[in-house]
């Protein structure tokens, strides 16, 4: 495992964007997030920083591989286009409100490591690791080399 500064979780609907279609893509901005806390995360991440990719809303919801952030946040286009579902008109070029990361694919894990059995960890994970925590709802939270060691020693 390579060592890294900074670790993440990342969801992503499969219907929408799934770990198949980044594999198939190899590299893909990470584009719609419209959460603050999120976004603020995006904008900290740096080159090379893990990201555990999580299927939410849908039957099974998991981790189901890792990738990699491979650039600095820039601005999210969808936020100046007023036919995309995550323009925001009160955002400028000059004072853009959303960002994002590419995110490159690194591999799709052997099994997915349910939501179900990650709760089943809870205590082990520590507080505040977002799967187990009541409520919340961040489409990009950050992770512990703790937890992301943890959790891919369960695949």
């Amino acid at each position: 495992m390579t060592a890294r500064k900074h670790y993440w979780l990342m969801k992503s609907e499969p219907d929408a964007f799934s770990i198949d279609d980044l594999k198939k893509v190899g590299t893909e901005p990470w584009n719609g997030v419209r959460n603050y806390q999120a976004r603020n995360f995006m904008r900290s991440m740096r080159v090379g920083d893990g990201v555990l990719f999580y299927h939410s809303n849908c039957k099974e919801p998991g981790i189901v591989g890792t990738a990699t952030v491979s650039s600095t946040a820039y601005p999210d286009e969808t936020q100046f286009d007023p036919t995309s579902d995550y323009h925001d008109p009160k955002s400028t070029r000059e004072d853009p409100r959303w960002s994002l990361v590419d995110v490159t694919f690194e591999r799709k894990l052997t099994r997915t490591i349910t939501l179900e059995e990650v709760k089943q960890h809870a205590d082990a994970l520590g507080e505040g690791f977002a799967l187990t925590q009541r409520g919340s709802r961040l489409s990009v939270s950050p992770v512990t080399a703790a937890q992301w060691k943890y959790l891919l020693a369960l695949e």
